[in-house]
């Protein structure tokens, strides 16, 4: 039986100091031989008071590696740091794509006049568009409702007027003026001006007799090409006269022709 600590405290103190607050069993842990460790049937606290710490135990071995653990949650943004020190200019880049096109800018100032041209070549002579016609009656009352044939021509050099027929053909779209100047005599005349077979204008003369009398119309038409003008009298009003002494004619001639119409 190993001897108390307390009956050696004489031969010990000069080693070691008491230390009273440490239990009996925490006394006789520290007595150790090399290959077991030294009972004391002491009697009181069998541990140590809760309230007391215990001696630092001997170091373990090293414990291995443990595995990597989860990502943790985001943390709060820093404060924004201050700005670095300019950096060396870097070597010159590669030529970009070209961007889209810009837009359109405001015109510029008007530039100085050039220099006048040299004179260009003469060109070719415009067609100078032509019409017209004038023809005389040969014979006086000619028959009713039928075109009156005006035999005697005057002026015709584009030959759009049939003197066998009496009608005016339009070979030149436009604007025309045509007139008449007719002889009365003996009889009433009842005289209408007929385009694209239709009466478009009308007259009268109204005389009995042997008296003599004249009668004049003019108006415009517009006409396409194609289209045919004449003269005609009414059945009994047909006094239009003719002598030697006397004329009636019939004329007509283009005002101006329909461009558009004539390139077409």
């Amino acid at each position: 039986m190993v001897q108390c600590p307390r009956r050696q405290r004489g031969a010990r103190r000069a080693r070691s100091k008491w230390k009273p607050w440490l239990s009996r069993q925490a006394w006789a842990a520290r007595y150790v031989t090399r290959n077991s460790v030294l009972d004391f049937p002491f009697a009181g606290d069998a541990s140590p008071s809760p309230d007391t710490p215990g001696e630092r135990g001997i170091g373990g071995t090293k414990g291995e590696k443990g595995s990597k653990g989860e990502m943790g949650d985001e943390g709060v943004q820093g404060a924004e740091g201050k700005q670095g020190e300019k950096g060396e200019q870097g070597s010159k880049g590669d030529k970009g794509d070209l961007g889209p096109a810009g837009v359109t800018g405001p015109s510029g100032p008007k530039g100085v006049a050039g220099a006048r041209g040299a004179k260009g070549a003469r060109g070719d002579a415009a067609k100078l568009l032509r019409s017209a016609f004038s023809a005389g009656l040969s014979k006086p009352y000619p028959p009713p409702n039928v075109p009156i044939r005006f035999d005697k021509i005057l002026y015709n050099e584009q030959d759009d007027y049939n003197p066998a027929t009496g009608k005016f053909n339009c070979s030149v779209p436009g604007a025309y003026v045509f007139a008449y100047h007719l002889t009365v005599r003996g009889r009433p005349a009842r005289v209408s001006l007929v385009a694209r077979s239709r009466k478009v204008a009308k007259a009268r003369e109204t005389l009995y007799g042997q008296e003599i009398d004249q009668a004049s119309f003019l108006t415009i038409l517009k006409l396409s090409a194609g289209d045919q003008v004449w003269l005609e009298v009414a059945r009994d009003w047909n006094g239009v006269y003719v002598s030697a002494e006397d004329d009636s004619t019939f004329t007509g001639f283009l005002l101006y022709p329909d461009v558009f119409e004539v390139l077409l």
